[in-house]
């Protein structure tokens, strides 16, 4: 069997898994950029995570 005659699929393969894989890693960034405009919209309305500390709950929770 020539390796030659095979090249063309070989790489062909790796563009397609390249560009899959490419695409796989925009979409999460530009997914994860959009989560954070919607959590500063979000915070913009007053509205906060629950697992972040308020500044005077910390003062109560270590006075007590």
């Amino acid at each position: 069997m020539e390796a030659a005659s095979h090249t063309a699929f070989i790489v062909a393969a790796y563009a397609v898994a390249g560009a899959v894989i490419g695409g796989l890693i925009a979409w999460v960034m530009l997914d994860y950029r959009a989560q954070l405009r919607r959590l500063g919209d979000f915070e913009k309305l007053g509205l906060t995570r629950r697992s972040a500390a308020r500044p005077a709950e910390t003062i109560e929770r270590t006075e007590a």
